[in-house]
């Protein structure tokens, strides 16, 4: 089925890992958040790779170049090598190196990241308005990014210069909860100048396109958290999803889903890679997946039976994609997840 008619998820016979030749794996709230890794993506991910999948880690935290993220990676256990590491920062540069001349400075708001980045395509990353910049970047510089990073943008974007973004993820995952991301940053310069930048990061297609160049996938698999830049990420490049319910994303968002945002298959954590996904069949009256069946009845969405919470899940995710269930958007849910405990 393709993402474009998605109206349940699917099944597989066989395990993700077995059925893909690459896994393209968001970071923060996948593999860890807060630096700390998520229960269970260790030895998953390591079970993938030792089976022959190739593991590619794709992130819009366009702060950490890819050697710092190899080496974060390394030592939670799961070895991997800086080219294993796609950033939105990759993306960006590519994007500005194919619309500016060799040489050209750009004002660098964020991290080393975006530096190293823009180097390797041959740009020159400068630090201030003054410094006669030929664009303005703009990527995730932490926590402690100072408040006049965003007035050199500004400064320099009100005469003219082009922006460009590393990504619009308004929040990422911390080990203290959900914090601001480079999306909030970029809508105080959007507020300030009024321009809009040119965007990299996923869901766009410059990052999927750097991500294929750079792994060579036959046949990807995208695994994230997030239904707004990974699973629309999928969506726009053609390709099939995994949504873990590690990070962002809750039963209640996926059943709301549009049509975009809705995953090829939906498990808890990374050992989805690892097992085969169960069909969710129709049947009479709804949907049927394990021991569940799940309707769309009026105004609310219905689940009988009993099983696995993640069973359903996805029965209830393909009565609510239904045209009856219209993304569950004008339907009551809260009594279907709550027996679920979601």
């Amino acid at each position: 089925m393709s993402e474009q008619s998605r109206t349940r998820p699917s099944g597989s016979a066989t395990a993700l890992s077995e059925a893909y030749d690459t896994a393209l794996l968001d970071l923060d709230g996948v593999v860890y958040a807060g630096g700390e890794a998520i229960a269970h993506a260790v030895e998953s991910l390591r079970t993938a790779r030792d089976g022959g999948m190739r593991l590619a880690y794709v992130t819009n935290n366009a702060l950490r170049p890819p050697d710092a993220v190899a080496a974060h990676l390394t030592e939670l256990g799961v070895p991997a090598e800086p080219a294993d590491v796609i950033t939105s920062a990759q993306a960006v540069s590519r994007l500005i190196a194919e619309q500016l001349p060799a040489g050209s400075k750009v004002l660098v708001i964020g991290g080393d990241g975006l530096r190293i980045a823009l180097r390797e395509r041959g740009l020159e990353p400068v630090e201030s308005a003054e410094d006669d910049p030929a664009a303005v970047v703009q990527g995730y510089g932490g926590p402690d990014l100072a408040w006049g990073r965003f007035a050199e943008a500004c400064y320099a974007i009100n005469r003219g210069v082009p922006w460009y973004a590393s990504n619009t993820d308004l929040t990422i995952p911390s080990a203290r909860g959900i914090m601001p991301g480079n999306g909030a940053a970029v809508e105080v310069v959007r507020i300030a100048t009024g321009a809009e930048p040119q965007v990299a990061g996923k869901p766009l297609p410059p990052m999927h396109r750097e991500t294929i160049l750079r792994t060579g996938a036959r046949k990807a698999l995208v695994v994230g958290d997030r239904l707004d830049t990974d699973i629309e990420g999928a969506f726009n490049g053609g390709v099939d999803s995994l949504l873990v319910l590690t990070g962002v994303t809750d039963g209640a968002r996926l059943l709301a889903a549009e049509p975009k945002y809705r995953p090829t298959y939906v498990d808890a954590d990374l050992r989805g890679l690892l097992t085969g996904q169960p069909e969710v069949a129709a049947v009479d009256g709804g949907f049927g997946c394990g021991g569940w069946t799940a309707s769309a009845g009026t105004g609310v969405l219905v689940l009988d039976g009993d099983g696995t919470a993640l069973d359903g899940l996805r029965a209830l995710c393909a009565a609510a994609w239904t045209d009856a269930g219209d993304g569950a958007c004008a339907l009551d849910a809260g009594k279907a997840l709550a027996r679920l405990g979601l």
